[in-house]
């Protein structure tokens, strides 16, 4: 298996901290987002990693150089325009051939034991996937997923309007007391998703979504497992949540390395 990094982005919610470094730069802990990132993959035994740059590609590159140091083998290709999450895994479709692949965005930090437990689940029937899932409150913010009663992917929606919320409420999507499960942002695809993502086009937003790409394997009938992620996860989206990561003074706190 290898795994591919999307760190195209500059990050803008993250104000004067992005402009001089790409947003997977930024340090938590005392090293960069995207090196806890790294080392929680290379620990699983992935060893060929892609990473996807973008704003800033050169602080990426020099700071990681051809992986030696992590003994791991790193290459780049660069999205020139970030025109989304669907078109952005493309750029490392060479580089992956027919392999099966862990994708996740360069702001996800989990426990390392989170990346195993994805394989485990990929091994469990013949799936096309893994979609990570967290349990959410807003259901606005993000993709928005339901499963059935073995925690197969049905069908996601990303960031629902106001109006669409009503209507899975009303349709029996969204019931009450049940949890909403929230798109967690790391994944793991067979080389299949390229027959959706080559069709993909722009979503409302003006992007490509990675959403309506699992909804197309869906539509195919390719069965997609789901996995909780267990224990700590963070998306960091903001420089709060940046400042609390440095700030909480929970000694256990492993970030992936």
């Amino acid at each position: 298996m290898k795994a591919v990094i999307l760190a195209a982005g500059k990050g803008t919610r993250m104000r004067e901290l992005t402009d001089e470094l790409p947003k997977p730069m930024l340090r938590v802990l005392g090293k960069p987002i995207l090196e806890h990132i790294l080392q929680g993959i290379i620990g699983m035994g992935i060893r060929d990693i892609f990473i996807v740059t973008g704003f800033r590609a050169d602080v990426i590159e020099s700071h990681f150089g051809d992986g030696t140091r992590w003994k791991a083998r790193i290459t780049y290709g660069r999205q020139e325009v970030q025109d989304g999450t669907g078109k952005a895994p493309e750029v490392a479709r060479e580089f992956l051939g027919s392999s099966t692949f862990l994708l996740t965005y360069g702001d996800i930090l989990v426990k390392p034991e989170t990346y195993p437990q994805m394989i485990q689940r990929f091994n469990q029937d013949y799936f096309s996937g893994v979609i990570t899932v967290t349990r959410g409150q807003d259901v606005t913010k993000g993709g928005l997923n339901f499963f059935d009663e073995n925690f197969c992917l049905k069908r996601v929606v990303e960031k629902p309007t106001p109006e669409q919320v009503e209507q899975l409420q009303r349709e029996g999507w969204l019931k009450p007391n049940e949890p909403v499960w929230y798109n967690a942002g790391i994944y793991i695809f067979k080389s299949s998703l390229f027959e959706f993502t080559a069709k993909l086009k722009k979503s409302p937003r003006g992007e490509y979504e990675l959403t309506d790409a699992v909804n197309g394997l869906l539509a195919a009938n390719h069965k997609l497992a789901g996995l909780e992620i267990q224990g700590r996860w963070v998306d960091v989206r903001d420089p709060e949540v940046l400042a609390r990561l440095e700030t909480e003074s929970n000694h256990e706190t492993n970030l992936g390395s």
